[in-house]
């Protein structure tokens, strides 16, 4: 597979297997490419639940269990926040 990149990602490249980062360029697109994955795994992951919290959110209105949309939003907002940080 050839890839052409421009001369300012190819400056960036040569900087980071110059400073002793990656041992040579494939290694730095290999880095790039997991973190580009894990990445996206995290943004699957949050999209996923923010769509549970969706449907929960339906099914309690549906039961007529309804909340100020303000303070609903606060309160899936806080517990995403709680369930990706750090800590959790």
């Amino acid at each position: 597979m050839e890839i052409t990149f421009p001369p300012e990602i190819q400056a960036f490249m040569q900087r980071q297997v110059k400073n002793g980062k990656y041992a040579d360029t494939p290694a730095l697109i290999f880095a790039a490419l997991e973190l580009l994955q894990k990445q996206e795994d995290i943004y699957q992951g949050r999209l996923l639940d923010l769509q549970q919290e969706a449907l929960i959110g339906w099914d309690a209105l549906q039961k007529g269990e309804v909340v100020d949309g303000e303070e609903g939003l606060t309160s899936i907002r806080d517990r995403l926040r709680i369930k990706h940080s750090p800590e959790s």
